[in-house]
């Protein structure tokens, strides 16, 4: 096969019992895609045909819909020819199953990150009216070969508030639907985090929490029987660990988490309480998304800019101390303060002392011909500083670019504000 519909065929990626997956390439985009491929033949086959039909119809349905950094983007479908395909955004470093076994598992600050990021894709795809009701390592991929960037695929089989196609029963795979869900209940986004709960739950310890030698026994267990803690299975997990993914796995919709920004404010927790080793090294995305979302200077960015945001910043903490930005100098950039203190000095003179949520350096982006620094920027106490290249605001997506212009605008009121009202008072 060299071709299907625009795209150029270069390899076969895999192929399940419905459909064949295929890396192609978008010669008018100018990128690799995934390309699920359907024969007409599997539409066909009486209940299972209609089932099939169903799950391709659900899926395409959400081309350009689910756009989020932590879901796989549906570019294309085509429903009406044979075959049958969907052309999806392509990741190359495949999905979570290989690290689902005792002598591969990820480290447990990736794995906490890895879990964050779905929660925050799961609330986003479910504020849109739309549950997946598949969650499993086999449909989250790995964005490169290392790190914790994730994405969600395969929503054949979600339920959408906005269509009934897929209000198929027994839809999922077994070993990770909820009790809810092998009950035949009525669904909500808490089964989603109940699928999500064990699918950490494999990811910390190398296996299932609810395993049988068939399919009656693992939904026996899932409704009856409590699993474990991970702990017990894995030395070296943090109690605030365990209790999350225990808590993810209650029976009880009234004791399981009742929200995806539960879930997500847990797990960012972790961080702050349990001091995992290896984050102290770095700044983990939980940290760096959590507090985003608390400065004020980020409080008209939606989630998927936040997301953006962190792809093309830079972190760091700061000694007291640190000369930041010299006047006089090039600039290139601009820095928001997410904590402690910083001064702003000219000629030796201090103009100005900036807290979190405040910004420095903008007339870096906002004026191009601004081409270096008009005063001394250092921190008065530990501080940690976002860094923006300006190059990179001005490629990020208009929506971004939009809420950053807005916060620059904000800022400029206050500022000018406050100048008024120190005039006023001489």
């Amino acid at each position: 096969m060299d071709k299907i519909g625009k795209y150029q065929i270069i390899k076969k990626l895999g192929e399940g019992a419905t459909s064949v997956v295929w890396l192609g390439h978008d010669p008018f985009a100018d990128r690799d895609v995934a390309i699920k491929v359907v024969a007409s033949s599997v539409f066909s086959g009486g209940e299972h045909g209609k089932i099939a039909r169903n799950l391709f119809v659900t899926e395409a349905s959400l081309a350009g819909k689910l756009v989020h950094p932590h879901i796989v983007q549906i570019y294309d479908a085509v429903a009406d020819a044979d075959p049958s395909y969907i052309v999806m955004e392509y990741v190359a470093g495949g999905t979570l199953e290989p690290y689902c076994t005792p002598d591969r598992l990820l480290p447990m600050v990736d794995l906490v990150e890895m879990i964050f990021k779905c929660t925050r894709a799961l609330d986003f795809a479910y504020r849109l009216g739309v549950i997946h009701r598949d969650l499993k390592p086999a449909n989250i991929l790995r964005a490169g070969s290392s790190g914790s960037d994730v994405k969600i695929s395969d929503f054949g089989a979600a339920l959408s508030a906005s269509s009934d196609q897929t209000a198929v029963a027994g839809i999922g795979s077994p070993a990770y639907m909820s009790p809810q869900q092998v009950k035949d209940h009525p669904l909500n986004h808490q089964s989603d985090i109940f699928s999500l709960g064990v699918v950490m739950y494999q990811l910390l310890t190398g296996q299932l929490p609810f395993q049988g030698s068939n399919n009656i026994s693992i939904v026996y267990q899932i409704a009856n029987v409590e699993p474990p803690p991970p702990s017990a299975l894995r030395k070296g997990i943090p109690p605030a660990v365990d209790a999350i993914v225990m808590r993810a796995l209650k029976k009880s919709l009234e004791e399981r988490y009742p929200t995806w920004d539960a879930f997500s404010f847990d797990l960012a927790e972790t961080f702050r309480n349990e001091h995992l080793e290896e984050a102290r090294e770095r700044i983990a995305d939980t940290e760096k998304f959590n507090t985003l979302r608390g400065l004020a200077f980020f409080r008209d960015f939606n989630d998927v800019q936040l997301w953006e945001l962190l792809g093309f910043s830079d972190w760091q903490r700061v000694k007291p101390g640190t000369v930041l930005m010299h006047e006089g100098q090039p600039g290139d950039n601009f820095c928001i303060l997410a904590a402690g203190e910083v001064k702003v000095t000219k000629n030796a003179k201090l103009l100005n002392v900036l807290s979190a949520g405040e910004c420095f350096g903008e007339m870096a982006y906002l004026n191009e011909a601004a081409g270096t620094r008009g005063a001394d920027v250092s921190t008065l106490r530990e501080a940690t500083v976002i860094t923006v290249p300006t190059e990179a605001l001005r490629r990020a997506s208009d929506a971004c670019r939009h809420s950053f212009d807005r916060a620059f605008l904000r800022i400029l009121v206050e500022r000018l504000s406050l100048a008024n009202t120190r005039l006023t008072s001489v």
